[in-house]
């Protein structure tokens, strides 16, 4: 996704610089065009030549903006760039930006230029806290050119704990992607967005129980890129790992566990929704008997009775309102085509994504995906191998086309 696109990157003072040189080098190695501008505080934490080696280009200071160059170098910058980082964000550079002051190279930069800015402050909770931080962190996102990654809580360099971490690699070069790929767009944020995600579970006893290999990764990215559309979010979850969950601060997440837990929460939830996105990998049935202590290995059954689970999909589209939109997805192996068209006539959905699950570097566990979307007025969209980010991009898209 990132190879040959363009992207700056404008590191302030703080000692969370030192995370930006992963986000450089990936970038980098992946074939984006990377350019890096260091504010004067900046390069007391981390030295220009380090972010010039990752990036494989000079990185820009205020010493390069005061020389001669054929044309103004903020305005070759600015004019270059198909998205704009800050990471660090200060509280210094935040309250620049508000008031649209330029005093150094990379302010100046962001004025000469159009594209989306992506902002990942971090600073000492109680400067987080002030309220003129907060009142310019607010303002700031007003404008629609700027899209706002929240820093985390834990444990600050000052020893503090609370709010104040920069967002991790992962999670700025995830957004990045997104607004390489949408243009920074927020076209769903009149959007109420319900997803399942995971593999549910159904127990035996206390420790064995009958489950797929589902990890909800394809959950998340669809979250994620809602999100990044302006859409809000809520993601029932089955048992997941839980550092997939991280990038999603502003979303309502409901854990669940079983089919029957993923039912309720579905249907509660329901009502409020613009669109219902099912990838969650639903279990089909469950052992007919529950025991509440494990039972001895010589005890288990030989044949093991089983009882079918309620159908969450078909049951949610006999609730389906006009306005709202209900998309399904079908795991499948050999050819995909019939049981999916099969799957969205019959559950009566308005799109249906068919993935291979045995495909190599596709489906369960991988973090890429292939599909064909299919509609109920006959369109049809195939989608070659890419990241699920990219595909939950491309969903929407073909959800709203």
């Amino acid at each position: 996704m990132v190879q040959g696109r363009r992207i700056l990157i404008g590191v302030g003072g703080g000692i969370a610089a030192y995370k930006v040189c992963e986000v450089v080098s990936t970038l980098a190695k992946a074939g984006a065009e990377v350019r890096v501008i260091l504010t004067d505080r900046a390069q007391q934490f981390i030295p220009a030549l380090t972010l010039a080696t990752l990036s494989r280009h000079p990185a820009y200071t205020d010493a390069d903006f005061w020389q001669p160059h054929a044309r103004p170098l903020h305005i070759d910058l600015g004019e270059w760039a198909e998205v704009f980082l800050l990471a660090p964000l200060t509280a210094n550079t935040l309250g620049k930006l508000v008031y649209g002051l330029a005093d150094n190279l990379l302010t100046n930069t962001v004025l000469a230029s159009t594209c989306p800015v992506l902002l990942a402050p971090a600073m000492n909770t109680d400067m987080w806290k002030q309220q003129s931080v907060q009142r310019n962190w607010q303002q700031l996102q007003t404008d629609p050119r700027y899209h706002a990654i929240d820093p985390s809580a834990g444990i600050l360099a000052c020893d503090r704990v609370g709010k104040g971490r920069m967002a991790e690699p992962s999670e700025i070069l995830s957004h990045l992607e997104s607004l390489l790929t949408t243009g920074g767009k927020r076209d769903l944020s009149s959007k109420q967005i319900l997803i399942s995600a995971g593999g549910t579970r159904e127990y035996l006893d206390p420790v064995r129980f009958i489950g797929n290999p589902s990890t909800g990764k394809m959950g998340v990215a669809l979250a994620q890129a809602a999100l990044h559309r302006g859409a809000s979010v809520t993601l029932v979850y089955a048992p997941i790992d839980s550092t997939l969950l991280a990038p999603l601060k502003t979303v309502r997440l409901v854990p669940i566990v079983s089919a029957a837990e993923m039912q309720q929460a579905m249907q509660q939830l329901m009502p409020e929704a613009d669109w219902i996105v099912m990838s969650a990998a639903v279990a089909d049935v469950r052992p007919a008997e529950y025991h509440a202590e494990k039972l001895p290995k010589r005890s288990l059954p030989n044949s093991l009775p089983l009882a079918a689970v309620p159908d969450i999909v078909a049951e949610l589209s006999q609730q389906k309102q006009p306005h709202q939109k209900l998309i399904g997805f079908a795991a499948q192996t050999g050819d995909i085509l019939p049981p999916a068209l099969e799957k969205l006539q019959r559950k009566n959905l308005d799109v249906i994504a068919a993935n291979p699950v045995d495909q190599p570097d596709s489906g369960f566990g991988s973090d890429r995906n292939q599909a064909v979307f299919l509609d109920r007025t006959g369109r049809k969209q195939v989608l070659e191998p890419c990241s699920k980010l990219q595909m939950a991009h491309a969903l929407y898209d073909f959800v709203q086309d």
